[in-house]
């Protein structure tokens, strides 16, 4: 039978005055059963912790993740945006010196030639 010596109670339990030995020795070992599920649901309890805190890292990791791909999606657009805006520009440079130069071969063929109204050259 185990003693009362072979146990330390938890602090916040004191025996009732009057009882008897054998109660005491029964009651101290529903209380370690007790003490020990408390023990385990407390490593438990940190386990848990641990794993939320991992969890919560690997969430942090994928917003930042996440955020990064769409930074670089935005920066992609905006080159391809840049890159089109130039495009545009340099074709209508071109279409401007193709007008211009239309305009003068026209003007020169006018000049060199009485017949030529529409501005073409005729071969």
């Amino acid at each position: 039978m185990a003693s009362i010596e072979k146990y330390s109670k938890p602090e916040y339990l004191e025996h009732l005055d009057g009882g008897a030995r054998v109660d005491a020795v029964t009651a101290e070992d529903v209380m370690q059963v007790y003490q020990s599920a408390a023990r385990e649901f407390e490593a438990m309890g940190a386990e848990l912790v641990s794993v939320a805190k991992k969890c919560e890292a690997m969430a942090a990791d994928v917003r930042n993740a996440i955020c990064d791909a769409a930074q670089a999606y935005r920066q992609e657009g905006k080159k391809i945006f840049g890159h089109i805006e130039e495009r545009v520009l340099l074709a209508q440079d071109v279409r401007k010196t193709c007008e211009d130069v239309r305009r003068r071969i026209g003007v020169s063929a006018a000049i060199g030639s009485p017949s030529s109204k529409s501005g073409r050259i005729d071969p």
